[in-house]
């Protein structure tokens, strides 16, 4: 018999499917290390002829198995618990399995004891064993349980590639499950179809070119050009001809007319990224340019009309540059139609583990490195830092790990979050006890796709308490679910 999977809402559901021996065959060929830890020659030749439809790999010894397990990346060991250099003991073969579940602690390691030796059984499956089994051995028995072994196997590498997933958006390369993100893709979807010049306000790194080029995707000009330029990372010198081009002889070195930014956007979107940077005389053209939608080049007298819509963003506070006299308040108005603030990365506790695990995947395989996910140490690290830098902050840290990391997880010491001093806000009680209670609903929604019963038992209350509490925080199970939740990889 063959399973396959049907995923709804985070969970997953069992379903017998009939096979012919030939696609079972197949199956069970494709991609199926098995690794066999045994002692005995003679052992060791039936079990590989009884496994022939598995790739099997073979180890003798602890130290052998270790080198196998690292190479070779079963998804199931069948090992024995009596090893050498003490093949009558079981703490060689104990020792073994707690070494192979530090580093693949999802791999399927089946132990086989010696007859009525359940005691040591049942302490090899506290270890973290997936299964046992006793000699004699019973090759048909055997057999059951290796293919239960991969079929579960392959169901979990499954659920945990849909919950890295959690749904398709329309906003692609944008997180989205907590309140304030839902909220800010809300209004892009709302911004997008109408041609008005928008704002984007937000820390560095928090992901504005990412959201502006979702409104252009999502914009009626989406097959035209979306035109991107930084106006802190260019000279000021430099500035207006890059934006508005140049006639030929306009300055030395201008060899030949070239096109500026503004014109190249026609037609499409133009991104103004650290427009609060832009200086002030370049400020008064760009004003002339919004007004009248016509635009010169340096050293020109023609007007070239340009239809194209400007999407602007600062990670400053333009209400104190324009107090300081360094943003003019006209260009401010023309240029903020709309207006999205874009929250910090350490207010979205509940995307957090998301958007991790969407990177760890998206490094994982520019790298060719295969990782199991994040240790404990590590989601626990992920959910309190801070996050000064934001998305780009998170992106570097996981990329680094996955270069560095050794071990099948990636850890708080891999990403440097291994040694945290996290200071709490100074709050009376009640507020501290309503957003704790707030960030862990979310959290925990977030990790169940919106499932109300896992969540509750999870946080051990009822679901008639907890129905109440998201009713008290104003928040919806429906928008953590698979349906709703956006997420895919993130940029910063």
């Amino acid at each position: 018999m063959q399973y396959i999977y049907q995923a709804c809402r985070g969970t997953i559901t069992l379903i017998r499917k009939t096979t012919s021996s030939r696609e079972k065959k197949a199956l069970s060929t494709a991609n199926q290390k098995l690794l066999i830890v045994e002692d005995d020659p003679g052992l060791l030749n039936q079990l590989k002829w009884c496994f022939e439809n598995y790739e099997v790999v073979t180890a003798g010894d602890r130290v052998s198995a270790i080198a196998e397990l690292r190479r070779h990346e079963p998804m199931v060991v069948l090992q024995d618990l009596g090893l050498p250099p003490n093949p009558e003991g079981v703490d060689e073969g104990l020792a073994t399995l707690q070494e192979t579940m530090r580093l693949a602690p999802l791999t399927k390691v089946i132990v086989v004891t010696g007859h009525g030796d359940q005691e040591n059984a049942l302490r090899a499956v506290a270890l973290g064993a997936y299964d046992f089994y006793q000699k004699p051995v019973d090759t048909d028995t055997l057999q059951l349980l290796v293919e239960r072994a991969f079929n579960i196997a392959q169901l979990e590498v499954e659920n945990r590639r849909l919950q890295t997933m959690a749904g398709v958006s329309p906003l692609d390369g944008i997180v989205a499950a907590s309140e304030s993100m839902l909220q800010v893709c809300r209004m892009i979807e709302k911004v997008a179809p109408a041609d008005v010049s928008t704002f984007l306000l937000g820390e560095s790194g928090t992901g504005k070119e990412l959201m502006a080029r979702a409104i252009h995707r999502l914009s009626p000009r989406a097959e035209q050009r979306f035109v991107a330029i930084n106006c802190a990372a260019i000279p000021e010198n430099l500035l207006e001809s890059e934006l508005f081009g140049y006639e030929k002889g306009a300055f030395t070195g201008a060899a030949k007319q070239t096109p500026g930014k503004v014109e190249l956007a026609d037609g499409g979107t133009l991104f103004l990224d650290e427009i609060g940077d832009m200086p002030m005389p370049l400020q008064s053209k760009m004003l002339r340019f919004l007004q009248e939608r016509v635009t010169e080049r340096v050293g020109g007298r023609e007007e070239i009309p340009v239809d194209v819509r400007v999407i602007c963003a600062t990670h400053q506070n333009p209400a104190e540059l324009i107090q300081k006299n360094l943003f003019r308040e006209d260009l401010y108005y023309r240029v903020a139609e709309i207006t999205i603030d874009i929250p910090p990365f350490r207010d979205r506790e509940e995307g957090r583990l998301i958007l991790a695990r969407m990177l760890l995947n998206k490094f994982c395989d520019e790298h060719g490195r295969a990782f199991l996910g994040f240790s404990e140490d590590a989601v626990q690290a992920i959910n309190t830092y801070n996050w000064p830098g934001n998305v780009r902050e998170l992106e570097n840290k996981i990329k680094s790990a996955v270069i560095m990391a050794d071990g099948k997880q990636i850890t708080a010491l891999d990403l440097g979050l291994g040694d945290q001093d996290e200071s709490e806000e100074a709050l009376n009680l009640r507020e501290v006890r309503q957003r704790a209670e707030s960030k862990a609903i979310r959290i925990v929604l977030t990790r169940n796709f919106g499932n109300i019963s896992r969540t509750a038992e999870q946080l051990g209350v009822t679901r008639p308490t907890l129905y109440d509490l998201l009713s008290k925080y104003g928040v919806s199970a429906e928008a953590y679910s698979k349906r709703s939740a956006r997420t895919d990889e993130s940029k910063s």
